[in-house]
């Protein structure tokens, strides 16, 4: 008998991490059935400390440029970013992978997994990238 891993699992999410979900909606926390975490919360836009696990659900690009490089300055080195973004322009998103992707390298991280949360929403994990590897895909390119 083969037991299906969490959402959580998936994500890499580990009890105890110290993390930050950025608009959440409830059905998608309820998807992901995250761990006991040591959850940061976002005071009027004030972030404080580094976090090894930041989640931001968004529906527009304008909202995926303003957040993700606040967002960003505050992941740890070994930490990750997970953008999820409504699936199949549902929500009336103007976000698609390939935009999502884009914009990450904009910003100076590289996706390394894509997955499912649950019927609406898609999720996709950045992270720094590693020093001296040239990233390269047909969204962008990164040299360090």
């Amino acid at each position: 008998m083969t037991m299906n891993k969490s959402v959580s699992a998936k994500m890499g999410l580990k009890a105890g991490s110290r993390a930050l979900f950025v608009n959440a909606p409830a059905d998608a926390i309820a998807a992901i059935e995250p761990p006991m975490l040591d959850v940061g919360a976002e005071s009027e836009g004030d972030l404080e400390g580094d976090f090894e696990y930041i989640h931001l659900f968004v529906t527009r690009q304008a909202a995926l440029h303003e957040e993700f490089p606040k967002l960003k300055a505050h992941v740890k080195p070994t930490g990750m970013l997970w953008v999820s973004w409504p699936k199949a322009g549902q929500m009336g998103t103007d976000l698609t992978l390939t935009k999502v992707i884009e914009i990450g390298y904009e910003y100076g991280l590289v996706e390394s997994k894509n997955l499912r949360i649950n019927a609406i929403w898609s999720a996709l994990k950045f992270t720094h990238p590693k020093k001296g590897k040239v990233y390269r895909n047909s969204y962008g390119t990164l040299n360090l």
